[in-house]
């Protein structure tokens, strides 16, 4: 630069002079006297440049002869920052992608600040907000990549069967017993298997009540022989599942891998322990003290409701739901150990000397315990005034803590059916009739879309890192 264009733009600080701006071929003269109204931007800090080297910290070009400063950002964007030079506020139009104006005017050195109050809560919440907007199209693009992967692991399972004997017959068997509506035969297992299970639960909640107990003759209760019936059937039954299952299973290692699986084991396993170790008893009388865990072991009856999520969409979805919200059910444990240790410890130094029932910490405990899950068995209760606006601090705040997390789970359980509720119709779609002919139908275009989208997220997310973590990976490479 030449000392007589330094000195023209020095003078530019005091006089009333124009300079040049060109963004990627958009041409504007503008006043120095109004890109001094704001100094701290990038157009204000040009004009206290003194050198060349300094002038192309700031901009991509310079041209001394016509006094021209060149930029090469996005042309379109540029009128809204000459609207904020001429007026001092900032405008988003709706169809402006948020995240790229944000880019912009922190490129130029606006500040948020500036956006007028008319556009403010509407670019802050598409800022700041875009997942719980989009979160129906980005849960159906979801839902259809993971039922296409599992689409694809039951029919890698359904291929195994060809290269066995009697592959087809072994296979129409497999998707009989563990695809519960896949046709006539499955609907009808699926319901005797559901009439076992409520059946034994039931049995075993009237042998609890005392016009169904027997005693004998050494004063031990007995059960009753007809229900001993029911649950020897039910015993019979859910072996003969268990085994069935495994019999034509594709693979016998991952068999006991699968959740339901397991539990059909679980279902069984009490009453055969059980059975061993009554024999133990009578063989060796010393060992009398094992007969107490029979009676351990036969409690364990009652998870057989479990068998039931075979068999029902709305319990597996749950499940999943559960596996998967491990974190907010963690946040959810959290907040509700810190309100109940903060509320039981000023509950006691409140209630400590008036009521027994509060005289301690862990009693206390208790008490803000049910206070806050909004139980209120109503066992212990504050007496003073004091007490009570605890409590009632104790009720609304447990009220708050536990609805806090409950919309994520359930966006989350709502995903896991409707995925659940498609990997099932897909899979009834299918025939197998003489061996692998026809495969699923998915949408392979949105599985498509949904995987360039989650790579063109991932770069943006990259592209979108700040100057300091920017030079930070500079630096490591």
């Amino acid at each position: 630069m030449t000392g007589q264009s330094l000195r023209a733009l020095s003078e530019a600080n005091f006089e009333d002079n124009e300079i040049s701006i060109n963004v990627g071929g958009f041409k504007k003269k503008m006043r120095s006297n109004t890109l001094l109204r704001f100094p701290e931007t990038r157009l204000g800090k040009l004009l206290s440049c003194h050198s060349k080297e300094s002038i192309l910290e700031l901009c991509d070009d310079y041209d001394d002869t016509k006094n021209e400063f060149y930029f090469d950002r996005n042309p379109e964007l540029f009128p809204y920052v000459l609207h904020f030079y001429n007026t001092g506020k900032l405008h988003v139009m709706g169809e402006l992608c948020v995240f790229s104006f944000s880019q912009e005017i922190e490129y130029w050195g606006i500040n948020e600040f500036f956006i007028d109050s008319c556009c403010s809560y509407s670019y802050h919440g598409r800022k700041m907000e875009p997942d719980q907007e989009k979160w129906e199209e980005q849960s159906d693009q979801e839902s259809t990549t993971s039922s296409f992967d599992e689409i694809l692991a039951f029919y890698n399972d359904a291929s195994k069967f060809d290269k066995q004997p009697f592959g087809n017959i072994r296979r129409q068997l497999w998707l009989a017993l563990d695809n519960p509506g896949y046709s006539v035969l499955s609907r009808i297992f699926s319901v005797l298997s559901i009439v076992v299970v409520l059946g034994s639960i039931v049995t075993m909640c009237l042998n609890s009540l005392p016009d169904f107990q027997i005693v004998d003759s050494n004063g031990n209760l007995e059960e009753d022989p007809r229900f001993e019936i029911v649950e020897h059937f039910g015993i019979a039954w859910f072996t003969f599942e268990l085994v069935a299952r495994f019999a034509v299973a594709p693979d016998f290692l991952k068999f006991f891998k699968h959740a339901l699986n397991l539990i059909d084991l679980m279902s069984i396993l009490p009453f055969y322990i059980t059975l061993i170790v009554n024999l133990v008893v009578e063989s060796s009388p010393t060992l009398a003290n094992l007969g107490r865990v029979a009676q351990v072991l036969r409690l364990m009856r009652i998870f057989r409701i479990l068998k039931l999520a075979r068999h029902s969409t709305g319990l597996r979805s749950l499940g999943a739901t559960l596996k998967y919200s491990y974190r907010e059910v963690g946040l959810l444990l959290l907040y509700l150990s810190v309100g109940i240790s903060i509320f039981s410890v000023v509950a006691y130094t409140i209630e400590k000397e008036e009521n027994e029932g509060l005289a301690t910490i862990p009693a206390c405990w208790w008490w803000a315990t049910v206070s806050m899950t909004t139980v209120g068995y109503g066992d212990v209760v504050p007496g003073s005034t004091a007490g009570k606006l605890t409590a009632s601090a104790c009720i609304l705040a447990g009220i708050l803590v536990v609805v806090l997390p409950i919309t994520l789970i359930f966006n989350k359980f709502s995903h896991f059916y409707r995925r659940q509720k498609q990997l099932e119709s897909a899979m009834r779609s299918c025939d197998f009739g003489d061996g692998m002919k026809e495969v699923p139908s998915v949408n392979l275009r949105d599985y498509y879309a949904y995987k360039v989208k989650s790579l063109m997220a991932s770069l943006t997310n990259m592209s979108r890192s700040t100057p300091s973590e920017l030079s930070l990976n500079d630096s490591l490479h």
